[in-house]
């Protein structure tokens, strides 16, 4: 009997535990298909031209941004960079700049000005040609994963977007993200679990971007093996309860807890635009988990146990956090779209939200402009 290999067996546990999951394929990625696909900046575009709302008043809170602009002035390049230690200090200029990159990359998208691809191109090129080292301090896998799923994001839509894109400005964009970016995330998954959940959301999130940009299946399993099976917080089986749907940083605060539900969505959307529902993981539980948040964020009562967290230093949390109670974050629109417009189900709390919020706008943490980027009216 032929032995099975590693990803099979994975596959087969996942199967065992979540038995609603279907084998992921051994095909070609998608590209562009990252967190926007093809169609979806088909859909940006026609939607700007044509001033369609909601999604226009989205782009118009886009276009209003100073890191969205043509004529923005990089704050580096850094040779290294930092958000705590001895570099901290170019924690706000690095994240602005990366900022920079992506919301260009997207403005070229809505509106085939070629300035912003330029800029973005500009903006991705520079670092690569500097950046040498994001060094090990405590907040590395956060910067790893935060600034990286932008700087993937805004590389992957220029490379098949846009044509004033070389080889070798591609090839030197690789290079920073596997020499300088990616060694934090294997570190961060090779180490015994120690942080809070939103840490390995993040850093999944922006692992799995990279494979795609990269053609590396083995990181792209990887990323959904820590997303379906890792012994982390960050996993969507220890992230959100399977009962309630309460999250395991609900008795820290409000704004970690949607930036680690933000970050589980964009894996699964990543994922979804190379034909794979993680969505659909443990009888959605996802959803369980954002009509859990937008319940209490808006005002409502919600059940709370102290959370069994699997490094045991949060598990003294004894009742539900109201720091940032009500501070929503743009985060709703795509997985609204995705559970409610394209599957059908009901997300009552999540609707309110939406409705609420909309157009999304900016945050430093996540996308946002969901309502630009994510809006869909299919029924």
């Amino acid at each position: 009997m032929k032995k099975l290999k590693p990803i099979v067996l994975i596959l087969l546990i996942c199967a065992l535990i979540c038995p609603d999951m279907v084998a992921y394929a051994q095909k070609p990625f998608v590209h562009p298909g990252v967190l926007h696909s093809q169609s979806s900046l088909n859909s940006i575009y026609e939607a700007v031209q044509n001033k369609t709302e909601p999604q226009y008043g989205s782009f118009r809170l886009l276009e209003k941004m100073p890191f969205a602009q043509a004529d923005y002035k990089m704050n580096g390049p850094f040779k290294v960079i930092a958000r705590d230690g001895a570099f901290k200090y170019t924690k706000p200029k690095m994240e602005v700049d990366f900022a920079a990159a992506y919301y260009n990359a997207l403005m070229w998208a809505a509106t085939k000005n070629e300035a912003h691809a330029k800029k973005s191109l500009e903006i991705l090129e520079a670092y690569a040609d500097n950046l040498e080292l994001i060094p090990e301090t405590n907040d590395a896998p956060l910067l790893a994963g935060l600034e990286g799923i932008k700087i993937v994001n805004a590389a992957e839509i220029l490379r098949y977007t846009y044509k004033g894109i070389t080889t070798a400005q591609v090839e030197k964009i690789k290079k920073m993200l596997i020499n300088v970016f990616l060694p934090v995330c294997d570190n961060f998954y090779n180490r015994a679990p120690y942080t809070n959940g939103n840490w390995g959301a993040c850093v999944t999130a922006m692992y799995m971007g990279s494979a795609i940009f990269l053609d590396d299946r083995k990181m792209y399993n990887k990323a959904i093996d820590f997303y379906l099976n890792a012994h982390d917080n960050g996993n969507i089986k220890h992230y959100i309860d399977s009962v309630t749907g309460q999250i395991q940083e609900s008795g820290r605060d409000q704004g970690h807890t949607q930036l680690g539900i933000g970050y589980l969505s964009i894996t699964c959307e990543i994922a979804q635009n190379q034909g794979d529902d993680l969505y659909q993981a443990c009888n959605n539980r996802l959803l369980l988990g954002f009509e859990y948040v937008a319940r209490y964020n808006l005002g409502y009562d919600v059940p709370f146990q102290t959370y069994q967290e699997v490094t045991g230093k949060y598990s003294d949390l004894n009742k539900i956090s109201e720091i940032g109670r009500g501070k929503l974050k743009p985060i709703y629109q795509m997985v609204y779209n995705h559970y409610v417009h394209l599957k059908g189900l009901q997300m009552p709390y999540t609707s309110q939200v939406v409705v609420k919020m909309q157009p999304e706008g900016y945050d430093r943490d996540d996308p946002g402009f969901g309502t630009l980027l994510f809006y869909s009216d299919n029924k």
